[in-house]
């Protein structure tokens, strides 16, 4: 029982935080193109591909939150999630600015959970047959 509780939560906040990041690129004029210049060096930064890829990170985690097409949404959560991590790591190992920042102002402790969430979107993947509550488990059983 403790697993499908965990498995749950993890499926629902990582589901939620694409939701959530998606639908602010969408809906702030922008955001998405000046995160992608300040901490992705300008990769992805076109409005065009920040909409597009907004709407994709909305729809991925909508069928995440739900459990739904989870041997392509949990791939495709993971590789938004650890992906996007990639760019940040100096935010993992310095999160206080004091070693691997010229600046120590340009160190964002917020970042360093993305690790976490990175790791939450691996072992969606890892334990997915153990994940009870996802519509699509609940739906197999059903046939």
């Amino acid at each position: 029982m403790l697993a499908k509780i965990s498995l749950f939560i993890m499926r629902i906040g990582t589901g939620m935080l694409l939701v959530l990041w998606g639908g602010a690129r969408l809906l702030s004029d922008g955001m998405g193109t000046k995160l992608a210049e300040k901490y992705y060096g300008g990769v992805g930064a076109a409005s065009t591909f920040q909409l597009a890829f907004a709407t994709v990170e909305v729809v991925i985690g909508a069928l995440v939150v739900l459990g739904l097409l989870r041997k392509v949404s949990l791939i495709g959560a993971a590789v938004i999630l650890v992906g996007g991590a990639f760019p940040i790591w100096r935010h993992f190992l310095d999160p206080f600015g004091q070693y691997l920042f010229a600046n120590p102002e340009d160190a964002n402790l917020l970042f360093f959970p993305s690790i976490t969430v990175a790791g939450a979107a691996l072992a969606l993947i890892a334990f997915r047959e153990h994940d009870g509550w996802a519509l699509d488990n609940l739906i197999k059983r059903k046939d």
